[in-house]
């Protein structure tokens, strides 16, 4: 193997999904209403919260908010061949949890499930009106589009693609960075937008310079995780560059960065993440994001 031809060792635990989404019952009406009648209803607050017991979602009874699908519900699937729904909820009484607490626990249909209904709910929150016409729009196909209420134009659910590198040497050292935002020692990979026309591989080496200023090369493609906070996909990637460039932090989105060892980062993955209260020089993120996967298969 070459320098740089190490794989993930772990599926990101947001790429998980068992269910399958059934995309071709969303334009069935008379299918979607029998399937209601003992479907699955997942309620979700603005900020992401749900029902969960144990680290495991806690499902209502579709039939709860009337007779048949209701206005704003989105279908997620089927699962155990009972329909799932999700609707937006304004309260929720109970135990609440939310995605980055609960995705480390979750099983692989219930990561998926919670995973789409965040991302598709937080398209619906701002595609109240059309981009093209401004005209309020309406939901169709169970929640999988919307329509202009004056021109009949058909909008989809937006996700923003962003690339995720890990850019090492070669070797033993590895490039992390902090935002001005985090606490001081809460360190992570590169990270950055993709812009209209712009290819991946190109964003990449684009993103690299303007954050901290190294020329990175071998780009690599390594595996991707939705991010629906609100409504990204991860695209996570590899690269080489040389530790003994300056680095330089000109556009503003990085406070620190620095090198590190493999054997600084086995440390630092040991001591859990960003919430432990350990006493450490580096302190690792969580493990829902893509970036410590990427991590810890690239230590191994």
């Amino acid at each position: 193997m070459g320098v740089n031809d190490f794989q993930l060792t772990e599926t990101p635990l947001l790429s998980r999904s068992s269910v399958g989404r059934a995309e071709e019952l969303r334009s069935d009406e008379a299918a979607l209403t029998v399937g209601w009648r003992d479907a699955l209803l997942l309620r979700v607050t603005p900020r992401g919260q749900v029902k969960a017991s144990d680290g495991q979602l806690v499902f209502g009874e579709a039939t709860e908010l009337g007779a048949e699908p209701v206005r704003g519900a989105v279908f997620l699937g089927i699962r155990d061949h009972r329909h799932v729904w999700a609707v937006r909820v304004s309260l929720l009484a109970g135990a609440l949890s939310d995605l980055r607490v609960l995705g480390g626990t979750l099983d692989d249909a219930d990561a998926g499930l919670l995973t789409g209904a965040i991302a598709i709910l937080n398209w619906h929150d701002s595609a109240g009106f059309s981009a093209i016409d401004g005209a309020p729009s309406e939901p169709t196909m169970s929640g999988w589009s919307r329509i202009s209420t004056t021109t009949g134009h058909e909008e989809f659910p937006r996700t923003d693609p962003a690339v995720i590198c890990l850019v090492h040497d070669g070797a033993d050292r590895v490039l992390l960075a902090r935002q001005p935002t985090w606490p001081p020692r809460r360190f992570s990979i590169l990270a950055g937008f993709v812009e209209a026309g712009e290819s991946l591989e190109t964003c990449v080496v684009r993103e690299i310079k303007e954050e901290v200023g190294v020329d990175v090369h071998s780009v690599r493609y390594l595996g991707s995780q939705p991010w629906p906070f609100p409504r990204s996909v991860m695209l996570g990637f590899t690269a080489i560059g040389d530790p003994a460039a300056p680095l330089v932090f000109a556009d503003g989105e990085i406070a620190e960065g620095n090198w590190f060892t493999k054997d600084e980062v086995r440390a630092a993955l040991e001591l859990g993440d960003w919430a432990s209260d350990a006493d450490a020089p580096l302190l690792l993120p969580g493990s829902i994001s893509i970036a410590r996967g990427m991590l810890e298969s690239w230590v191994k």
